[in-house]
């Protein structure tokens, strides 16, 4: 799992660590990444945001495996998405997931790539996939999302954004590793 430092601009489940920053060394969960892979699940579908030919933020829904440990995102889709085209012109992503029921938002800033290797394609396959995806090996292959960056408000976590400026909370990630996106 890639290191990650832990980012803070206000009260994250009762502790009061304003602005403080702290290297996460245990693979324990810190309360922002559980209230994050719960929020994630709940809603469901996140909206993926790309920039489009002309520089405009473009945003669609996507449904996506739920995170890895490390956070990374994985969905389908099929190669004649202009989402594809988009990410091979600028990988620079945003996952935006919001859940009504818990009143809380997830944002994951991060770096897409394209991914056709038929080993990864085969282990992130669902069966519900079947009838969008008919001839997989043409019509299917996966976008992966390093995050680069986490935000996570969760009123129902006590995690909230700063009273003044309203900055959420966030887990900053380091780039991916030099030829990977």
């Amino acid at each position: 799992m890639r290191g990650r430092l832990f980012l803070v601009s206000t009260l994250v489940a009762g502790l009061p660590v304003g602005g403080c920053t702290q290297a996460l060394k245990s693979a324990d969960q810190s309360p922002l990444e559980r209230a994050a892979r719960e929020l994630i699940t709940g809603a469901k579908y996140a909206a993926l945001i790309t920039f489009g030919p002309d520089g405009h933020p473009q945003a669609r829904t996507v449904e996506n495996l739920p995170p890895e440990a490390d956070f990374s995102v994985w969905f389908a889709t099929t190669p004649r998405t202009r989402k594809v085209d988009e990410i091979r012109r600028d990988p620079r992503v945003t996952l935006y997931w919001f859940d009504p029921e818990r009143a809380g938002y997830v944002t994951l800033i991060g770096l897409a790539s394209i991914v056709t290797d038929s080993a990864e394609r085969a282990r992130h396959w669902q069966p519900q996939w079947e009838a969008f995806y008919p001839d997989r090996e043409r019509d299917y292959l996966l976008i992966q999302v390093r995050p680069l960056r986490l935000e996570v408000v969760s009123p129902a976590h006590g995690i909230t954004g700063d009273s003044l400026s309203w900055r959420p909370p966030a887990l900053e990630f380091p780039p991916p590793a030099t030829g990977q996106p």
